[in-house]
């Protein structure tokens, strides 16, 4: 079972990920950008706005979306059961 420690250290490997390919990418586009805009600072400026968001990890999105799947159909079989029931 993930806990909440397991959650924040994804999180914040996904930061610094993203981080570093944004970096990357401005490294390629303009190559004095990490003079401009060092790691830290642009790390610290992701956090700050994905912390506003609403995120979920993809493991966490699987998981619900297993959820969501096994209780519509657990109604379709109640709804079928209501209908067989009715006649």
């Amino acid at each position: 079972m993930r806990t909440s420690g397991d959650s924040a250290k994804d999180e914040d490997k996904m930061i610094k990920d993203l981080a570093q390919r944004l970096l990357d990418e401005l490294h390629t586009q303009a190559p004095n950008a990490e003079q401009l805009l060092p790691k830290r600072e642009l790390h610290i400026a992701l956090q700050a706005a994905l912390a506003r968001l609403d995120l979920v990890t993809r493991e966490e999105f699987d998981a619900q979306t297993a959820v969501l799947l096994r209780t519509r159909q657990k109604l379709e079989a109640l709804e079928q059961e209501l209908a067989r029931l009715e006649q």
